[in-house]
């Protein structure tokens, strides 16, 4: 479950924002988050950017016009427990555009406190041959709007 909330301005700069809430499944026994359980949170805060923001549902990226980001790095840390029952807000920003790739910051937080910190590499390709292909320009735009300024990076 998710609640999109689109746009809001962080500092000054737009982020993307949605939410996810922390379920009983997503927990491992000592009631914290299961660390790959962030990782598909990231996942999904990745598709609301797509359907919520640039107005593309993501299957229908990859489905139809044949065009992928698939994870090609990623760096997260893990500040504070992210535990059953938080909704943590989830702001995303562009570090870098490239002709090929994208390096987004995601920032989890509950109650203002920064509980994970994931920054991850996704590279453009035909979803056919698994070759890169450059950013179309219709989707660099948006990119563009929530590309964070260097000192944040």
């Amino acid at each position: 479950m998710s609640d999109i909330l689109s746009l809001a301005c962080d500092g000054d700069h737009e982020v993307f924002i949605t939410r996810h809430l922390v379920r009983f499944g997503d927990v491992d026994p000592a009631g914290i988050a299961y660390f790959p359980r962030i990782h598909n949170f990231i996942h999904e805060s990745f598709e609301n950017l797509w359907e919520e923001y640039i107005g593309v549902r993501y299957y229908h990226l990859i489905q139809n016009e044949r065009v992928a980001f698939p994870m090609a790095h990623s760096d997260v840390d893990f500040t504070h427990p992210l535990q059953f029952g938080d909704r943590p807000l989830v702001k995303v920003s562009c570090l870098k555009i490239g002709r090929a790739s994208l390096k987004l910051r995601y920032v989890f937080e509950v109650d203002g406190k920064v509980c994970v910190d994931a920054r991850t590499t996704t590279v453009c390709i035909d979803a056919d041959s698994f070759k890169s292909i450059e950013i179309p320009a219709e989707y660099r735009r948006y990119f563009e709007r929530i590309q964070a300024p260097e000192a944040t990076v």
